[in-house]
């Protein structure tokens, strides 16, 4: 539980640090034709390339460090559910400026705007768990 506890405090701050949980940042990266700003790019590939080095060092392995199974994602299908899951997903991160890691991290300094996030995200998830095939 520390570890994890540790691991989601660093991540959180590396959030903060790296502008994911101001909205504004968001909506200027996303605006191509407008008030462009790449630098959440330069935090995209940084964080995809750890994730693909960590992802290939994982796929050697059949436990976590701490000796618990290992179980790595094996779908490689891309279905209607995965392309609507996207999208409804761009389109909230776009209409919100947050997505789930940075709205939490978010919750103290914006609370009215990660909360109303947060909320309509759990809705959504209700909403999809009740419906559901």
């Amino acid at each position: 539980m520390i570890i994890a506890l540790i691991a989601g405090l660093v991540f959180g701050l590396g959030l903060i640090l790296s502008g994911m949980t101001d909205p504004e940042n968001i909506h200027n990266f996303l605006d191509i034709s407008g008030n462009w700003d790449p630098a959440l790019m330069f935090v995209m590939v940084g964080a995809i390339s750890l994730s693909a080095f960590a992802f290939f060092w994982a796929k050697s392995r059949s436990q976590t460090i701490l000796g618990e199974p290992l179980v790595l994602p094996v779908n490689t299908i891309i279905d209607r559910h995965l392309i609507l899951g996207a999208t409804l997903f761009g389109i909230g991160w776009g209409l919100a400026g947050f997505c789930p890691g940075p709205a939490v991290a978010s919750i103290i300094s914006q609370p009215h705007k990660a909360g109303l996030f947060l909320i309509s995200m759990i809705v959504g998830m209700l909403v999809f768990h009740r419906f559901k095939k």
